[in-house]
């Protein structure tokens, strides 16, 4: 509780608090909204870069490697999750081979006739 000297404070107080209380309302409830995070810290980046460098033609890692990496990082899982799915549409083409090792590896070798 606010101890006010006068009765011209106390006045003076109300009068600024009922012409700018939607003011401080609206600056209350901007500074309380979530914040974006924006970009990873330097070390998780480059700890994320090299598996991606290792994994370059299949960059998708198990659910075991998620872990290590959120472990590694100190990053959560949706944000390894995040950042895997935003580097493979920037940055990865599937080789045009891959679909046929792929097809391969399904259902046998392709022999043209």
């Amino acid at each position: 509780m606010h101890c006010y000297r006068t009765r011209e404070d106390r006045e003076l107080m109300d009068k600024l608090m009922r012409k700018y209380s939607g003011y401080i309302s609206a600056l209350k409830h901007e500074f309380s909204k979530k914040k974006k995070r924006g970009k990873l810290p330097k070390q998780a980046r480059d700890i994320l870069l090299e598996w991606w460098n290792v994994h370059y033609k299949w960059p998708y890692p198990t659910e075991v490697d998620k872990v290590a990496l959120a472990e590694s990082t100190g990053l959560d899982q949706k944000q390894i999750n995040n950042w895997f799915i935003n580097q493979r549409k920037r940055h990865w083409k599937p080789s045009d081979h891959m679909h046929f090792s792929l097809m391969e590896s399904l259902y046998g070798p392709f022999i043209p006739s």
